[in-house]
Parts: structure tokens; sequence; C-alpha cells
């Protein structure tokens, strides 16, 4: 039975999802101010290879994910570039689609942007004000997270230490991964030097940003989530307060699971534009790299440890994909020759693939086992059914991985 790393309790549980009809599935989108790179696409990836395994063991799964195109960083980045936001925007999200299918990846069911859910996230806030939980205060409207029982759990804060004197933090993002200790931003108020705003029944602004995911989700999905997934480094200043203003309008609970991958570094070191040192798939590709090889890269390994990007190690992961595929080549020839009489299930490849992805999506030691059951067979004493039945049991198994073909 499949078991996940529930970060809600920092613990492993039995996957039960709450719905067995439709396993739904919400995962936090790129920034859509610039260009996703690898370490971005390692996340999306995990993300796909949870919908994946969880079709392939027999569920339906229907999945979002937003698109936040109005945050402080989109508007700061198109007056760089001298470009309206939403050309900004619209721009990364076609590209980011691009690159999302050239990785095999599954596009999701739904795609909301927050530029198309200000009315929803308007009807939160009001929500939130008659409850008392958000105020406006000189023209923006904050969250007061003192008012929410439950606020910081997923990361883990100690609000024994929250500070009595009330603060208030305006702006939709911070540099760092420190607590802002105090009341967060739902509403940026418009003043006459602002560009992107929305006239609207709390007045003229914009959405900020932790109120987008929930304006987003509340469209599509009317009952707990089974699973919501992210970057690891939302577990600060973001995960705990989309939770919270969600469940503090909702009567039950947003996600039965929440599960975070980690980040991807480059030689040892966070990937960053003054480093030079982001790579982006269009790099891998230049340098020669085919997209099922940087598609196994970015998979082969477990969600929740940290990856490191080197030449080295990324030949080293390309050599062995390749050796397989050239295993498989082989077996293919054999099977070949196969009558319909002859062929034979192969369960024991699968049996093995599912024990260690069942293992909190263990893909590395999943595709290793398999790796190592297929390199020990003897394919000059293989027989045309067991071959076939062999093949189209990793074909199955590729159906997730989607690197073998």
């Amino acid at each position: 039975m499949l078991s996940l790393f529930n970060t809600l309790g920092k613990q492993r549980q039995a996957f039960r999802p709450v719905n067995r009809e439709v396993v739904t599935v919400f995962t936090c989108g790129p920034s859509i101010y610039q260009r996703a790179h690898i370490g971005n696409f390692r996340t999306f990836l995990f993300e796909d290879v949870l919908v994946r395994y969880l079709e392939y063991g027999g569920y339906r799964v229907t999945r979002g994910m937003n698109f936040t195109d109005v945050e402080d960083k989109a508007l700061k980045e198109a007056s760089v570039r001298k470009v309206p936001v939403n050309v900004l925007t619209q721009g990364n999200i076609k590209e980011f689609l691009k690159e999302s299918r050239l990785l095999r990846m599954k596009i999701p069911d739904y795609r909301p942007t927050a530029s198309g859910s200000v009315n929803h996230a308007v009807a939160i806030i009001e929500e939130l004000a008659d409850r008392g939980i958000a105020y406006r205060y000189k023209g923006n409207v904050y969250f007061d997270p003192l008012q929410y029982p439950r606020f910081g759990e997923l990361y883990g804060l100690d609000m024994s230490s929250w500070p009595k004197k009330k603060i208030r933090f305006h702006r939709d993002t911070y540099p760092g991964m420190r607590w802002n200790r105090g009341d967060f931003i739902l509403w940026h108020g418009c003043g006459n030097e602002d560009t992107l705003c929305w006239e609207t029944r709390i007045g003229k602004g914009r959405p900020a940003w932790n109120v987008q995911d929930p304006s987003m989700i509340i469209q599509f999905m009317d009952e707990p989530l089974s699973v919501y997934c992210g970057g690891i480094d939302n577990l600060v200043r973001h995960h705990d307060y989309t939770r919270a203003i969600l469940e503090s309008i909702r009567p039950y609970p947003m996600a039965r699971y929440w599960l975070h991958c980690h980040h991807l570094f480059v030689n040892g070191q966070k990937m960053s534009k003054s480093k030079g040192n982001v790579y982006y798939v269009e790099t891998l590709l230049e340098e020669g790299y085919g997209r099922s090889e940087i598609r196994f890269f970015l998979i082969y390994g477990h969600y929740r440890k940290k990856m490191d990007y080197s030449h080295r190690q990324m030949n080293s992961c390309v050599e062995k994909l390749r050796l397989l595929k050239k295993t498989v080549a082989a077996i293919r020839k054999v099977a070949a020759k196969a009558t319909k009489t002859e062929y034979k299930a192969s369960d024991q490849i699968k049996r093995i693939f599912a024990s260690h992805m069942d293992n909190d999506l263990d893909v590395k030691t999943a595709f290793d086992a398999v790796d190592d059951y297929v390199r020990k067979i003897e394919i000059s004493q293989l027989q045309p059914g067991d071959a076939a039945g062999i093949l189209q049991a990793l074909g199955e198994i590729d159906e997730v991985l989607q690197v073998i073909r």
C-alpha cells in the first residue's frame, strides 16, 4: 500500500484519498515573473510522477496548478523590462507549458491564473473580514494569524514567541527563509502610482500573493484536497498562510496530505543569477542531453532529499539510463518473435517497482531495483513469450517514469 510522508504531522501515512472516485491534487505553479529553471522542474516532475503513480495504481486523478501572475516580483520584473505585466507572465506561462510537454509532463486539468480569480479573492477577503479574521488598515487588508488556532502547524512554528504587539507585513514576499511574525497582507490597496489594479466591492486594488492560491482552489475543488504539493521553500511564509485562509472560510481541512519537494543545487550551491549558475531545460538540451535523460536526472532521487546537479552526476545518470535502454532493445528483438499464444505476463518486475514506489515514491531505489533485475536476465536464453511479458511490464512502469521508451 502506498504511504507518503505528510508534512502535516511530520510522519509517513498510508495513502487514503478523501474521495476514492477522484483523487484531487493541487500544486503550486511556477513563479511566472521569470522562466522556470531545472530546480523548479524537479518539483513539477516529482508531482508528475505522483499523479502518474496514482493512476498506475488505478485511481482517477484530477489535478490543478495555479499561476500567480499578480505579485510584487512580476510587477518589478515587468517594470525593469519595460513591458506590460501580462505580456511578461503570459510569455513565461507559454514557455513553461512547452517545456513541460517536452519533459513528458501531464498538463494539469485546471490551470487558473490569479488575474482571472480576483473576484474570488475579494469574496474570500469579505468573508474573512465578516468573521473578524481580516481587517482593513490604510487601504490594505491584513490577516491576523492569531485568529486561526492551527496556524504554523505545517512548518512547526512555535507560536508561544509570537509578539503581542501588532505588526503588519505589507509585501507579497520577503527575501530569505525567515518568518515574519505578525499579520500578513491579503489586499494591496492601489495608489495613484500603481498600474495593476481592479475596481472591486472592497475598493481599488489587487490581491496579495497568499490569498491567490485559495482564490484559485475554491473555483474547482469543493471538498478537502487529497494532496497539496509544492517546493520546500513554500513551507516558509506561504503554505501555512494558504491553509489558514482557506480553513478559516471552510468547515473542513484544506488537504489531507501535504507533500514538499527539496531543493536542487548546482555544484553544491543554490541556483542564482548573481552566481551565474542558473540552468534551464534549454541549457541541457544545448549540451546534448535528450529530453528523457533530463527528465530521468530530475526524478532520479527521493523528492524529500536535496539533489545536486553537476556534469559528473548528470553524465552518470545518463549512462545508467542508456545502458538500460540497450538491454531493453535487446529484449525487444527477442520479443518480436513471440506469438500471442507464447506471451507470458511478467508480474515480478511490477512487484519490485511497486515495493519501492509505495515507500513514499522512492523513484531512485525503484529504478535501481528494476534495472538490476533486467540486467541479470540472460537474454541469449530468453524465450520470446517471456521477453514480450517483460517488455509489457516495463512499458507499464514507464507510464509512470516516462524515460525508457
